[in-house]
């Protein structure tokens, strides 16, 4: 009786050397690599990135820059600072789009620009520059088309309006706005027609 008690020992200590492993592997694991659980780290940064779309005809059709690109394979999204996205569509005046950052989704079909979004036409003909400012910006850039559902300011030389939800054709130039639009214009400052008096 009195040996059973030494043989034991042993294993009791190979027990305990067992646990006190697993508890210290435990102990040692990064947050987050237990359970699979996914990481949102990114796997390439590159500066100064710009991509130009061509389209079918050899013409530019649209043109993406930022001054920093974050890549995150767990979503395969794309995060962008100071993105500046110009969009060419047809022979008309270019749209170019400016916002403090953007997300680009996985499929690259989507830009989300947001936080001081500041989309310019250029001058064409007779219509002078016209620009939009909003805090948000849904870009589908296959489809020429951009919408927001946020507070929108739209000025020209003598216009302003202001509005609640755009959705914006950059290849027709056409501007829909969806509520609440008010809009001042001052013929004063209104560019001159040539041969009209």
């Amino acid at each position: 009786m009195a040996e059973r008690p030494t043989a034991w020992l042993p294993i009791a200590l190979i027990g305990l050397l067992a646990a006190l492993t697993f508890w210290l592997d435990r102990v040692v694991q990064p947050p987050g690599s237990a359970a699979g659980a996914s990481r949102h780290d990114p796997d390439y940064i590159v500066d100064n990135l710009s991509a130009v779309r061509i389209g079918p005809a050899g013409r530019e059709r649209y043109t993406l820059s930022a001054s920093t690109t974050v890549h995150y394979p767990d979503d395969d999204t794309t995060l962008l600072t100071r993105p500046r996205f110009v969009s060419y569509g047809s022979e008309k005046a270019p749209v170019t789009i400016t916002a403090n950052q953007g997300v680009v989704s996985a499929k690259g079909d989507h830009v989300y620009f947001q936080d001081d979004v500041r989309v310019t036409r250029a001058p064409r003909g007779d219509q002078g520059e016209l620009v939009m400012r909003t805090a948000f910006l849904h870009v589908i850039p296959d489809q020429n088309l951009a919408r927001t559902d946020r507070a929108v300011t739209i000025t020209d030389a003598a216009t302003v309006v202001t509005a609640v939800g755009l959705e914006l054709n950059s290849e027709t130039h056409v501007v829909r706005l969806l509520s609440n639009v008010r809009g001042i214009y001052d013929p004063s400052k209104a560019p001159r027609r040539e041969g009209k008096r």
